[in-house]
């Protein structure tokens, strides 16, 4: 799903033109990016959350020569999941067992 196939389902359901869906969707966005480079936290209550980890140097290998690098300081963007949308993405979800050759 790209952003354009958001706008386009918000413009179907919402009826507000596309124009404004757009930039409505750009805004938020925008507000969780910048909100996310300052450091805090994102909490969409029943989607996830969304947060910053700052990760230390370390030593590594570079997996084509096996040389070892330094992996430089770095921050990372983590999400997890809320619990809803867990068992939303489950409910649908079957298991299949592997059938016994008869």
């Amino acid at each position: 799903m790209t952003k354009a196939d958001i706008v386009e389902i918000v413009f179907e359901k919402v009826g507000f033109s596309k124009k404004d869906v757009s930039t409505v969707i750009e805004e938020i966005f925008e507000t969780i990016k910048t909100t996310l480079e300052t450091g805090e936290k994102v909490k969409i209550s029943g989607f996830g959350n969304f947060t910053i980890r700052q990760k230390r140097a370390r030593r590594g290998r570079n997996p084509q020569t096996g040389s070892e690098i330094t992996i430089e300081e770095r921050r990372v963007m983590t999400f997890k999941a809320s619990q809803l949308l867990k068992k939303a993405i489950n409910q649908g979800a079957q298991v299949q067992t592997p059938t016994a050759a008869v």
